[in-house]
């Protein structure tokens, strides 16, 4: 433990759903939702104004409906939040070579490794320049945490949300740790707190108080030990700037069941794929490729075979993937499919004689998707082109009306509202899905774009305007600044009322009373 509150921890406050409402103007102050939008999505982050109704992250999208059914539910767009993480990460280690980045939004500082003095005062000026910091260069806030240990730092980043700042003076720890509950300590679980529940353990002063012998009774040696001392404050725990990752991996959940063998055996290669793209990405190889196969009853099962040495092979790891799922019966169900490779290493070691046996194969593979392409370019003259599949959220350009994002999409259309992070709410207009003019598109930067509002169509003048679109074009222009609203309790009447402006769509980005 430090004797100075040195170990900062920041979170970004509700990242994705902030993200979101600094790029899209009209849903600032607004519920919104991301994460998956199909019938067995998740949501990965709810902005406050939805938490308001009771949305949680890892909650089904479909119960999130029934708590918010007007909250706006997009689709993530993780090129944005990647390169918003990227700004932040690069003011982390403005301030220390230590950083320990936990995830895209997350990451503690190790504030004296980059020389700030070990003091209060100081660790707060710094803190509080951070956060200026974030919000200046991204438009985002962000919460900060400041304490002598790294679990102290996180519970002060929690207690800060949103858009604050608390300092855990050393000594103070178990007079603000004592009234809270068991689950606040990293490790404390369902099973963990249930079993504590049971003993008659229900906060944290308590938990100190039943005494390590008791703790590791009920948990066990390592598990009750490292409870304890939590339970005093203490957390010996450094700063890591470099994270080892134990394992690689993609996964993909779908819709519908999949029963067709020859659809299941598709998907593992194509998620074996993946996941060598991002073990490539790494810069690491693999030795011990597994799946993930979760069945329609949802029971979970995985298999794993180790390879002779590390590989980012490609062929490799689709073959073992095969294997082993010729170890599974799939023909009641399968909703989730996933492959991982394991036991990484910085370098391969090619396993030899798969190469050789699937040389002969990949030829055939390469000669036989070279016939398809022929034919699927014959039969183009023939068929009409695949109408685009339009998400919700996701970036769009059209040739006439410039950048927007879909709105929502269905029975052959899709709207957009054509709006930029500077604008105030733009317009909404509904296409063919597979109109020529309308295009995916990138995401815009969420600050430094124009200062003045754009005389786009966002700016069009009466005369110009659509009967259609009356009720959008009613809306009050937001003020020109790229933060969003996402203070808790500020959903307005109006947000949880106010249908949305486009057609009731199948796949719509939640802005209906449907």
């Amino acid at each position: 433990m430090r004797r100075a509150p040195t170990i900062l921890h920041l979170d970004m406050d509700a990242f994705y759903a902030s993200a979101e409402q600094a790029a899209k103007p009209s849903l600032r102050g607004k519920p919104v939702v991301v994460g998956g939008i199909g019938p067995r999505g998740v949501v990965s982050t709810a902005s406050y104004e939805a938490r308001v109704f009771g949305v949680r992250s890892a909650m089904p999208t479909a119960q999130a409906r029934r708590l918010c059914p007007n909250a706006a539910y997009l689709t993530p767009r993780f090129t944005l939040y990647r390169r918003v993480s990227d700004q932040v990460m690069e003011l982390l280690h403005a301030l220390s070579p230590l950083v320990e980045p936990l995830s895209l939004d997350e990451a503690f500082v190790d504030l004296e490794a980059g020389g700030t003095e070990a003091d209060t005062a100081a660790a707060r000026a710094v803190g509080e320049r951070l956060r200026r910091d974030i919000r200046r260069t991204t438009g985002l806030t962000g919460s900060v945490g400041l304490a002598g240990a790294k679990m102290l730092a996180k519970i002060a980043s929690e207690q800060a949300k949103p858009d604050g700042l608390v300092v855990i003076e050393p000594g103070t720890e178990r007079e603000l740790l004592g009234p809270m509950t068991v689950r606040t300590l990293p490790g404390v679980g369902p099973a963990t707190a249930e079993t504590l529940r049971r003993a008659g353990i229900h906060t944290i002063a308590e938990t100190a108080e039943a005494g390590e012998a008791e703790l590791v009774r009920l948990l066990g040696k390592a598990h009750g030990t490292g409870l304890y001392a939590m339970a005093l404050g203490r957390d010996e725990r450094p700063v890591v700037a470099e994270r080892d990752a134990k394992s690689i991996s993609v996964e993909d959940t779908f819709d519908v069941d999949l029963t067709d063998r020859t659809r299941v055996r598709a998907e593992v290669t194509r998620l074996a794929d993946r996941c060598v793209e991002r073990l490539r990405a790494a810069g690491r190889s693999g030795r011990t490729v597994v799946i993930k196969v979760r069945n329609y009853d949802f029971s979970t099962l995985t298999r794993s075979e180790t390879l002779r040495g590390p590989t980012d092979d490609p062929s490799v790891v689709r073959e073992a993937a095969a294997r082993l799922l010729d170890l599974v019966d799939t023909t009641g169900g399968v909703r989730l499919l996933g492959v991982g490779v394991t036991g990484l290493a910085d370098f391969t070691q090619e396993d030899l004689f798969a190469q050789l046996a699937t040389e002969k194969a990949a030829e055939e593979e390469a000669e036989r998707e070279r016939r398809v392409a022929a034919e699927a370019a014959r039969e183009a003259a023939d068929e009409p082109e695949r109408p685009r599949r339009w998400l919700p959220g996701l970036d769009v350009i059209h040739e006439e009306h410039g950048a927007g994002w879909v709105q929502g999409s269905g029975v052959g259309r899709v709207t957009v509202r054509f709006e930029q992070p500077w604008s105030g709410p733009g317009r909404v207009r509904t296409f063919p899905v597979d109109d020529p003019a309308l295009r995916p598109g990138e995401p815009l930067p969420l600050v430094g774009g124009p200062t003045e509002p754009s005389t786009g169509p966002a700016q069009e003048g009466p005369a110009q305007k659509d009967p259609a679109q009356k009720g959008a074009d009613q809306e009050a222009p937001a003020p020109q600044s790229s933060a969003p609203a996402t203070l808790p309790n500020s959903v307005s009447a109006r947000a949880a009322s106010e249908p949305g402006t486009g057609p009731e769509t199948e796949s719509g980005a939640g802005m209906s009373s449907r």
